[in-house]
């Protein structure tokens, strides 16, 4: 059984474009990435498996459970995190955990104490009183307590100072040794190269790539240095040119010894080769993306 089963869902808001033909599998126990920029639909394939909003058509199974016919049993094992949490100001925040809990019909005391102790987060505060990085350690505990089989997390650490990030990545990395099922959606692409096993990149609304993490840092795209006088310009084997201070970089995909060839016709002090960031590769799959729909336009 499958953590999530995507088949072909698409969702369109009147004329406006959600997400189209999506398919994905996440499976038990996996630590999975979902990579794109905002407005490329990863909310709205989130709100789409928690049943927030109905899809136009296709189908989705969250732990072998019809995202239509079964989201009250759908929800009870799922935690959320959404992007944004809005909780009732006046309330404290030991109210809003024993609200979460209870809605599950679960008592949650016991960990979303040591979840508190470890977010240190104040119990005793109202909401009002909250920083927006606190808010989120709310919905994060929220999320947590009642230690579901899956968690979907919807860009999870905007707010979070980089000791509580490093923090809820830890606690994250412990409930996937644990079996928890995790689903990360981010556009912050350190994030997945860091903690998940696969990743999908979705763009406009379309899954563009997805594999495991290390084979989609693979391409034979390089990053390259070279420190000199050389002459170097785009073409279809050179993006991202970049030259400042008598140092050129740029990514190249053509023939290495060619390459070498053409700038040894300059005056090199030095030069690296190197494999290329996730972010520039993340670039470059979306680039392929753009040349391949300009290509099936024309």
């Amino acid at each position: 059984m499958n953590a999530i089963q995507i088949s072909n869902l698409t969702k369109y808001y009147g004329k406006s474009r959600g997400i189209i033909d999506l398919s994905l599998t996440v499976q038990e126990g996996e630590f999975f990435g979902f990579i794109g920029p905002n407005g490329a639909g990863k909310s709205t394939t989130i709100r789409t498996l928690l049943g927030l909003i109905s899809p136009d058509s296709g189908s989705a199974q969250i732990l072998g459970m019809d995202i239509r016919n079964d989201r009250d049993a759908v929800l009870s094992k799922v935690g959320y995190l959404p992007s944004e949490a809005i909780f009732y100001s006046g309330t404290k925040v030991k109210d809003i955990l024993k609200l979460s809990s209870d809605l599950r019909k679960k008592d949650c005391s016991r960990e979303a104490a040591v979840l508190c102790d470890r977010l240190q987060l104040n119990l005793s505060r109202r909401v009002s009183e909250l920083s927006f990085g606190n808010r989120k350690k709310v919905a994060i505990v929220c999320a947590l307590q009642h230690t579901p089989d899956l968690l979907i997390l919807d860009e999870p650490t905007s707010g979070l100072d980089p000791l509580m990030q490093h923090e809820f990545f830890t606690i994250l990395a412990e409930r996937n040794r644990q079996g928890t099922a995790i689903f990360l959606s981010s556009h912050i692409l350190s994030e997945i190269q860091h903690n998940c096993t696969r990743a999908a990149i979705i763009r406009e609304g379309r899954i563009i790539a997805c594999d495991n993490v290390e084979a989609l840092s693979k391409t034979n795209a390089k990053r390259v240095t070279v420190q000199g006088n050389v002459s170097v310009h785009p073409s279809e084997f050179i993006r991202n040119l970049e030259e400042s201070n008598g140092t050129t970089s740029f990514l190249y995909s053509g023939d290495i010894k060619q390459l070498l060839k053409t700038l040894s016709e300059g005056e090199i002090t030095d030069l690296s080769i190197s494999e290329p960031d996730l972010e520039e590769i993340f670039m470059h799959y979306y680039e392929s993306s753009q040349d391949k729909k300009g290509t099936e336009t024309l």
